[in-house]
């Protein structure tokens, strides 16, 4: 019988302090997972989507969910444009 993995969840809070010890108070990266007890692999991921979202080339929450509401919009205008066009194109017969 197998069992399922259970992850630890850790909230933004929580990722931004231990990634503020590395990079603002001088920790190195395995002193500092081991005083929080959490795995180095797993900090340097955090530190390196800090730093990617710092240089901007990472989108924030914010960004990404107007990202997403923008391209359902354009959708949205493609699809008029389309009808639009079509239905112009059927009125220019009817006139002639």
């Amino acid at each position: 019988m197998s069992q399922k993995r259970t992850y630890k969840q850790y909230s933004k809070e929580f990722k931004e302090e231990a990634v503020a010890l590395v990079r603002e108070q001088g920790y190195s990266v395995p002193e500092a997972s081991r005083s929080l007890g959490v795995a180095s692999n797993i900090l340097y991921r955090w530190k390196d989507k800090v730093e990617a979202q710092l240089e901007g080339k990472v989108l924030s929450e914010d960004e990404r969910h107007e990202l997403k509401q923008l391209r359902k919009e354009v959708k949205t205008l493609r699809m008029e444009k389309e009808i639009l066009k079509k239905a112009s194109a059927f009125f220019a017969k009817e006139m002639k």
